[in-house]
């Protein structure tokens, strides 16, 4: 937020005192109004928030639509938040998302059960306006069996247990934060994390239940994809983008790598998270890029347990790796003691249906490392 100006203390001028000078003006009296800091600037070290883009009148949009747009558009009319609606209005008016609403009205027409339930489907966003995000944590295709996707890539709500990759992204925090407890009846359900700044999001927003990847190539793709490219371009003071896996990594590939920190590694899937996952150092290198960039008091508190905060001081990386892409490079590095032991005890894939994409099984077994959808 940023630091308003000093208000002038006008209220002690006596009202001859504020006579205009001859010759003068109101300016010149008062002296030149001093300029307001840069909307993508904040004057405490903060990250200042987006635009609001106040000049949306979603009302009058609405008005401006056709009834059939109208009709078809009703879910983002009612559940996509504000913040998001206001760049992405273009958008859902083209003939491509159009046709993939037809296609979910379809679905929806002829009873077929699509996953996540319709008023969670943009739960990412009102859990998560633009002018908050902070992380980028791109995930593939929801969950596809009965109450498990919510909207919010690798979340699943209670008692719903935490799916393996889920798993694993627990045991990689603890590797750099060893004071990381996993929530208590292995849950799974990460809002706290998208109310502090991480936007979840899966490159596809729905599927039938029972079929993964069966809504892919139907207009999510692109959708989410400017999404993503919405953030890069509005959060000009730069966010973390987390691509685990290849499918992630190609959705990150054009943001600008010195404006913003791109943290690519394998999928924390058992079929790759033992290829790299879980040395990467994702979460304590977002945290410290965070703290270089906005302040340690902007670092993520990756705490699921409302009564243990989980963060630290960042020793921070080096100018140069703070500004370009950071990478899992530890492969050729020494594993310690802990990650040792993680991955001495991978997740039990049987315990929860986490193999929505084919393609990574394929991959596991021909090339090694890959990633799986969330």
């Amino acid at each position: 937020m940023v630091t308003p100006g000093l208000k002038r203390k006008s209220e002690h001028i006596s009202a001859p005192d504020l006579k205009k000078p001859k010759g003068g003006s109101i300016t010149a009296f008062f002296g030149a109004p001093k300029p307001k800091p840069s909307s993508t600037q904040s004057t405490n070290g903060s990250p200042a928030p987006a635009p609001r883009s106040s000049t949306f009148n979603k009302g009058k949009w609405v008005a401006s639509l056709t009834p059939e747009q109208k009709e078809l558009l009703q879910l983002e009319i009612d559940t996509l938040d504000e913040s998001w609606l206001a760049h992405l209005k273009d958008e859902v008016v083209t003939t491509e998302f159009l046709n993939l609403k037809r296609f979910l009205k379809k679905e929806k027409d002829t009873n077929v059960k699509v996953f996540p339930p319709e008023e969670d489907i943009y739960s990412w966003s009102r859990h998560t306006p633009l002018h908050t995000v902070k992380v980028v944590i791109v995930g593939q295709d929801p969950y596809h069996n009965h109450n498990q996707a919510h909207g919010l890539c690798f979340s699943v709500r209670a008692p719903v247990r935490a799916p393996p990759s889920l798993v694993n992204i627990y045991k990689g925090i603890k590797v750099d934060y060893p004071d990381f407890e996993a929530p208590a009846d292995k849950g799974g359900l990460l809002t706290p994390w998208a109310e502090r700044g991480i936007l979840m999001l899966n490159t596809c927003l729905t599927v039938r239940a029972h079929q993964a990847n069966s809504h892919s190539n139907k207009g999510w793709e692109k959708f989410t994809q400017k999404v993503i490219d919405l953030v890069a371009r509005v959060r000009t003071n730069g966010v973390v983008f987390l691509a685990w896996g290849r499918p992630a990594g190609m959705r990150v590939a054009k943001i600008n790598r010195e404006k913003h920190c791109i943290l690519q590694s394998v999928h924390p899937s058992p079929l790759s998270a033992h290829h790299g996952f879980f040395e990467n150092g994702h979460f304590k290198k977002c945290n410290n890029w965070l703290a270089t960039r906005y302040g340690a008091d902007e670092i993520i508190d990756w705490s699921l347990v409302p009564t243990k905060k989980v963060a630290s001081a960042p020793t921070c990386t080096s100018d140069k790796e703070n500004s370009t892409t950071l990478i899992n490079k530890t492969a050729a590095e020494p594993q310690s003691s802990k990650v040792a032991e993680v991955k001495a005890k991978p997740a039990n894939v049987d315990e929860f249906d986490d193999d929505d994409a084919i393609e990574a099984l394929i991959a596991a077994e021909s090339e090694g490392p890959s990633s799986d959808p969330v």
